[in-house]
């Protein structure tokens, strides 16, 4: 099938990449002159293992391609992605103003049947609006349907989700596009294949991120409990984790969540439903706990370090989650902040983010390794569970540092090893 991408970031550039790969015949639009370049060069932005290959291997095969030319794309495609950022703004809400642009340049140029798919993250109600648009801009009078399909990406493990997805949920106004968009999806074998109504296609998304952020939060709630009663949170949860109305996934203690998604679809997710008339508290609370749980992490390194001021304190891990290179609501990021402003020093490493990161912090010192982070260190934080932490060799790492304390927040290491290297250490909820 002949398909295109408008919006060439993290979720249009997998979702074009897996397409390819699956036979279909893909173009990918982007409105940035360099990153199209770039993407033409083989070269790609953003951290994520095995997308580069994917793109290469696809690229040669001229089963995808790249330009700037929403035309072109909209000429090209069957069915048109619309997969361009829905930040937030200051208020919660989201701004919608790149999905209104591009359902009018979409419109511009239609000339032919075409099904249009919202595969961006949107409040429900968006993809009536967005076919109100293209019916009031639609200058040839072309025939479309406007379809929802929500993405259901991890950061890290994009590619696998995208090609074995758990669920594909298809929200329609009509039929007419039901056929083509299994024919779609066909080669994925996806064993559930949710047709729905539009509306509650755009809610599956916000309700399953909420859902998700709140077991995190559950998790980290719980771990303040067990911090004080003496018991241990990975004991507690993975006994919660086996009953099957549970599960044990995103019930992991921590520094809170982070990342794209969860912090802005949260925040979108109360302010849909304030607009609404519901007053969603419990989303709230959840918004609470997760900023709670990053004052924790904070609150332990001063209780060690009694001055913040002048102490210099290493951090591994920068991403907000390992295989990324994704600093965005990055609570890595967020305590080295609080750190400087703080006039701590701040010694960092990470295997991926830290290009990305050195816009974030110009004054943290950047790193070859762990061990050069930790070098003169009067605390070592981890924040970001990369499979490379979990080789550390501990003697080593005591010994490059000044004082040896190590905060772990992710729960990666065993407190007797930590005791038996002479390291002071702290966890989360044990």
């Amino acid at each position: 099938m002949k398909v295109t991408l408008v919006g060439s970031g993290y979720v249009g550039l997998v979702t074009g990449a897996c397409f390819a790969e699956k036979g279909h015949d893909v173009v990918c639009v982007d409105n940035d002159p360099k990153k199209v370049e770039l993407l033409r060069a083989g070269h790609i932005p953003i951290y994520e293992p095995g997308l580069e290959e994917m793109v290469k291997r696809n690229a040669v095969a001229g089963r995808l391609r790249f330009t700037q030319s929403t035309a072109e794309g909209v000429e090209h495609g069957q069915i048109v992605f619309i997969a361009v950022p829905t930040p937030p703004l200051d208020d919660g809400s989201v701004d919608l103003s790149f999905i209104e642009a591009v359902a009018r340049e979409i419109a511009g140029s239609l000339r032919k049947y075409t099904v249009i798919v919202d595969k961006s993250t949107v409040p429900v109600k968006t993809g009536e609006k967005v076919a109100e648009t293209i019916r009031r801009y639609n200058q040839h009078k072309a025939d479309f349907d406007v379809v929802s399909n929500p993405e259901f990406l991890r950061e890290g493990s994009a590619i696998e989700d995208l090609m074995h997805p758990d669920r594909i949920v298809i929200g329609v106004m009509s039929h007419r596009p039901v056929p083509l968009m299994r024919e779609l999806y066909a080669p994925f074998a996806c064993p559930h294949f949710i047709l729905t109504d539009i509306n509650s296609a755009e809610l599956i998304k916000h309700a399953s991120n909420s859902f998700l952020a709140l077991k995190i939060s559950y998790a980290n709630a719980l771990a303040e409990i067990c911090e004080k009663s003496g018991a241990n949170v990975e004991e507690v949860v993975n006994g919660m984790g086996y009953d099957r109305r549970i599960g044990r996934a995103f019930l992991n203690a921590g520094p809170g969540y982070g990342g794209s998604c969860f912090p802005k679809d949260i925040a979108a997710f109360i302010k849909i439903a304030e607009q609404l008339g519901c007053d969603f508290r419990l989303l709230r609370e959840v918004q609470r706990i997760n900023a709670a749980a990053l004052e924790r992490c904070y609150q332990k390194l001063q209780q060690e370090l009694w001055v913040i001021k002048g102490k210099t304190v290493g951090i591994l891990g920068l991403a907000f989650k390992p295989n990324t290179d994704d600093l965005r609501s990055s609570p890595a990021i967020a305590l080295a902040r609080r750190l400087l402003a703080g006039e701590a020093k701040v010694r960092a490493y990470d295997p991926k983010a830290m290009e990305k990161a050195r816009e974030d912090l110009p004054a943290a010192t950047f790193c070859a390794s762990p061990l050069e982070a930790a070098q003169g260190c009067d605390a070592l934080v981890l924040m970001t569970e990369w499979d490379e932490f979990r080789q550390l060799n501990l003697v080593e790492l005591r010994a490059a540092m000044l004082h040896p304390f190590l905060l772990d927040t992710r729960n990666l290491f065993d407190a007797t090893a930590m005791a038996s290297a002479g390291i002071r250490y702290k966890s989360v909820g044990r």
